[in-house]
């Protein structure tokens, strides 16, 4: 029992007490049925002091092969079928190189996306770019260089007539979402998921609508 209080201490200290029940929450309700709420987010307007990197370090679109290629060192977290599946869809990385390193990267799409369950398919507007699957070389962490390599893909698609990027994160997921408000994206409201005796249902706040944000079994 102590040790349980202990830990519920440590906890509030590092994230406090009204993000603790809602983990809390979650977790409880979690042990009866599947509950998530994600937070949708957006970025729309570019930071100038992420557009500025050492010499060094090059970003670039990667091709289909470089993407194969780096598929083959587990480091990178890029799985040959996760390849099929992405460029089916004609959707995008965009990573950052030092060198032969690949140092971070991330996912860009214009169509619907699978998520976790992957039977859900994230919908969203034309008019935006979908962020996916962010990584960062254990090596290079803490340079930056996710907000760089995203700053620099908001450039690339804002120059094609994109309205701005558009992701999720979950509720639960506090560090994450600390990180992407201060990268400088908005919260544009929640996606409710709840799979209960096998059926699927969600429900978005009016905050989405604009950007069309939904969650569907079927593409």
């Amino acid at each position: 029992m102590q040790q349980l209080l202990q830990k519920s201490q440590t906890k509030i200290r590092q994230i406090g007490f009204y993000n603790t029940l809602h983990q809390l929450f979650l977790k409880t309700i979690n042990n009866f049925m599947l509950f998530k709420i994600l937070r949708g987010v957006t970025l729309q307007k570019i930071d100038p002091k992420f557009l500025d990197y050492p010499s060094h370090f090059k970003p670039m679109l990667l091709s289909e092969q470089m993407l194969r290629h780096y598929s083959s060192d587990p480091v990178n977290e890029i799985s040959a079928s996760f390849i099929d599946e992405a460029m089916a869809k004609g959707d995008e990385c965009f990573g950052i190189f030092d060198g032969a390193v690949l140092a971070s990267y991330g996912w860009y799409s214009r169509k619907p996306t699978h998520i976790d369950p992957p039977e859900l398919f994230l919908h969203f507007s034309p008019s935006f770019v979908y962020m996916y699957k962010g990584f960062t070389h254990h090596d290079y962490r803490g340079q930056r260089l996710h907000a760089i390599g995203m700053n620099l893909a908001l450039k690339h698609y804002l120059e094609q007539g994109s309205k701005g990027l558009v992701s999720y994160v979950e509720s639960s997921n506090f560090d994450s979402l600390k990180s992407v408000y201060r990268l400088g994206y908005m919260n544009i409201g929640s996606i409710y998921l709840i799979r209960l005796f096998g059926s699927y249902q969600s429900f978005t706040s009016k905050g989405c609508e604009p950007f069309e944000l939904e969650l569907k079994l079927l593409i």
